[in-house]
């Protein structure tokens, strides 16, 4: 067997076994794109050889979904299909899990009106409010991962070749998911445990709050009362581990939703549904957005804070050391699930309850009292710099150092 198949099945082996974690007699959902479809194949075969009792893949076609954007009425993206919904709700229902290749082109939604990405975005969020709140307590298994796509690798490497292109952002993928190491899936487990000492690290120090500085940063961000600082695996209720995202490099928790204030700066561009978003600043008071500047893409960014209220609110705070696989590579990926890991990144929505001590069994009033955000969006933007210093702050004020150059201050 050629060495790209043979590394390609690898990589659909640990997307199976370490991300989605598939058990005997399960259903899995897989999404993919079109001209994903040879690692789609993998990824079902190697589900099927875990004991998946049914694998379904739902196709999408870039291509389609931009003809929709540019020639269907505007009120149909107010609305989302009842089936798609009572199908993702059935797999929740069942004990299923998903699996997400996510290889969309970085530009597909250019030009597009921001009116119907926010409509459909609004829709989309409260239609599968079941889906979305079974992913955030970690009741079911679920990953995302990535194929390269020509479309994609043309962003990337622009001025190659498009073999040389697609090539290179396969071995930049095989390089972010650690797949070389001599076992890929013990290696993962190793990095996991690395990733779990950080959170360890950082649950024993209860902070208060974090304060950021770094060029066009200053911000203070609080934490609430039984924070959890986590990693990417997450654990169902009946105990097995799955890992949400590969790659994954963070360690992240719960801001309150109430507690920050001052400005941040991005540091990469964000590719949302389909159209860039670069050179932004968000101003916060209070815990609220009150103010939003971009260089490209304003108009998109303020329709993501305009969604709902709790869209004005943050929901995630993540680090991410600058010196990682991903930012060592100095690649800009075009691509949230890479580039969040190449920096420290925040995200505007919803709150994870998992992130709290108890979070996953409160009711959302008991949620929102404890600090934890709520929204129908989560997006995530990278802020993350060589020259960032994050301290941790004590409730007696005391300033511990966190990050200092971009990376772990010990």
């Amino acid at each position: 067997m050629p060495e790209f198949e043979r590394d390609l099945s690898k990589y659909a082996e640990l997307i199976v076994k370490i991300g989605a974690n598939v058990q005997q007699g399960q259903d899995v959902y897989v999404s993919s794109q079109i001209e994903g479809a040879p690692l789609a194949r993998l990824v079902v075969e190697h589900a099927y050889k875990a004991g998946a009792a049914n694998v379904v893949v739902d196709w999408a076609d870039d291509a389609l979904t931009r003809l929709k954007y540019d020639h269907a009425a505007d009120e149909v993206f107010t609305q989302f299909p009842e089936w798609e919904k009572l199908r993702r709700n059935e797999v929740v229902e069942r004990g299923g899990c998903f699996i997400f290749l996510n290889s969309s082109n970085p530009d597909l939604l250019s030009g597009v009106d921001p009116k119907k990405i926010g409509s459909y975005q609004k829709a989309s969020g409260e239609a599968l409010a079941v889906y979305r709140q079974a992913t955030a307590s970690d009741k079911i298994a679920w990953t995302i991962a990535a194929g390269a796509t020509k479309a994609w690798a043309a962003k990337v490497f622009p001025g190659e070749s498009m073999e040389v292109s697609v090539r290179k952002l396969w071995q930049a993928i095989f390089d972010a998911v650690r797949l070389h190491a001599d076992d890929p899936v013990e290696n993962w487990r190793a990095h996991d445990a690395n990733l779990q000492a950080r959170a360890a690290w950082l649950n024993e120090q209860r902070f208060d709050k974090l304060r950021y500085r770094a060029p066009g940063t200053d911000l203070t961000i609080g934490l609430p009362k039984g924070h959890l600082w986590m990693t990417a695996g997450g654990t169902r209720p009946d105990g097995v581990g799955f890992m949400k995202n590969m790659p994954t490099e963070e360690v992240f928790t719960v801001p309150h939703r109430g507690g920050t204030s001052g400005y941040v700066s991005s540091s990469k561009p964000l590719s949302y549904s389909g159209t860039l978003i670069d050179r932004f600043k968000l101003t916060f008071e209070n815990g609220r957005i009150v103010g939003v500047e971009a260089e490209e893409g304003e108009e998109i960014l303020r329709q993501i804070v305009e969604t709902d209220e709790g869209s004005h609110y943050l929901g995630e705070v993540a680090l991410v050391p600058h010196r990682s696989p991903i930012s060592n590579a100095n690649i800009l990926f075009y691509n949230t699930l890479y580039d969040e890991n190449a920096s420290n990144h925040l995200a505007i929505g919803l709150g994870f309850p998992f992130t709290l001590e108890g979070g996953k069994t409160m009711s959302p009033e008991a949620l929102r009292e404890a600090g934890v955000n709520a929204s129908v969006v989560h997006v995530d933007f990278m802020i993350g710099r060589a020259d960032m210093d994050i301290d941790g702050i004590r409730a007696d004020g005391t300033a511990v150092p966190v990050f200092r150059g971009g990376n772990w201050a010990d």
